[in-house]
């Protein structure tokens, strides 16, 4: 089912057990900074990025990489080389996603962002390596920018799709069948956003962060978080600014922010994701930041 009715969609997720694989993935993959710098196209619909003179290719680079070594202790995790012409490939979960079996080539808005889709190298670690077959949506018209605008709860098979300039019903209707939903809710995301992994993070299908000022409608952000009640946290303005909401899973037991973002969540938060058995860890990522993106959009999982 995909569908833009929340009840409906509700009254399915009631009846959906927690059987469709792992809540969190085997592995993580990233793609270094390499030719990090402003991508003017991609900052005609991310209001997140900051000005030219804003970036810092070097501490970028060296974020980066204490990034890859705190997400190494907690699960596989292998870099691939940036190239000088990709600027945005440090956030690969937009084109590279991974379902049971299979690999996900997404379509991507910008042509800047289109080039990273034709990476024969990581398309070939998940062929020829992983044995995964291919899932290929960037060739046809509609944006799909993967696990940017779906967010998914693995353990029951269920997403959470925002529709944007980066992401059309089409769009959400291919993604919903190459990951292999069971159900799949679209809601529209305020002018202001452009994907809905800034605003929404479901962690290992026990837990949800969501920015109701991010959702058109601020009422669909408080339905989902309802859905995990009570290990539902609602950002604020302050921790919303701060991608509190960009945050990830990758194990049962730790939940990965930017040291932004954790600085800025409130101690009543960070309880009720300790209440749900997680510890917050973070990275300091503020250079990376600047690009409009934080550490969840970072990160490539491997399931």
């Amino acid at each position: 089912m995909i569908t833009r009715d929340i009840e409906a969609f509700t009254s399915v997720f009631q009846q959906t057990a927690t059987d469709f694989g792992p809540a969190t993935a085997r592995a993580a993959f990233l793609i270094a900074p390499d030719g990090f710098q402003l991508a003017e196209q991609s900052a005609q619909d991310n209001t997140y990025m900051a000005a030219a003179t804003a970036f810092d290719a070097q501490r970028a680079s060296q974020q980066h990489r204490n990034l890859h070594r705190a997400l190494s202790q907690v699960v596989p995790t292998i870099c691939f080389a940036g190239r000088e012409n990709t600027p945005d490939a440090l956030f690969p979960n937009n084109v590279f996603g991974t379902a049971a079996g299979r690999y996900i080539v997404g379509r991507m808005r910008h042509e800047v962002r289109q080039r990273e889709a034709e990476r024969t190298d990581i398309k070939n670690f998940f062929a020829q390596v992983l044995g995964y077959e291919e899932a290929q949506l960037s060739t046809q018209a509609h944006p799909c920018e993967l696990t940017g605008s779906l967010v998914i709860d693995r353990a029951r098979g269920v997403g959470y799709c925002g529709l944007s300039e980066r992401c059309d019903e089409e769009g959400a209707r291919l993604m919903h069948q190459a990951f292999g939903l069971r159900a799949t809710l679209m809601f529209d995301l305020a002018p202001s956003e452009y994907h809905t992994n800034v605003i929404l993070a479901v962690l290992a299908g026990r837990a949800v962060v969501a920015c109701p000022e991010g959702f058109a409608n601020p009422q669909v952000a408080e339905s989902i978080a309802a859905l995990y009640a009570p290990h539902a946290v609602l950002c604020n303005a302050a921790e919303h600014a701060a991608f509190v909401g960009n945050c990830i899973a990758v194990s049962d037991s730790v939940v990965w922010m930017s040291a932004t973002a954790s600085g800025a969540l409130q101690p009543k938060h960070r309880n009720t994701l300790e209440q749900a058995g997680f510890q917050v860890a973070s990275v300091e990522l503020d250079a990376i930041e600047a690009a409009g993106g934080s550490l969840r959009c970072c990160v490539g999982e491997i399931f």
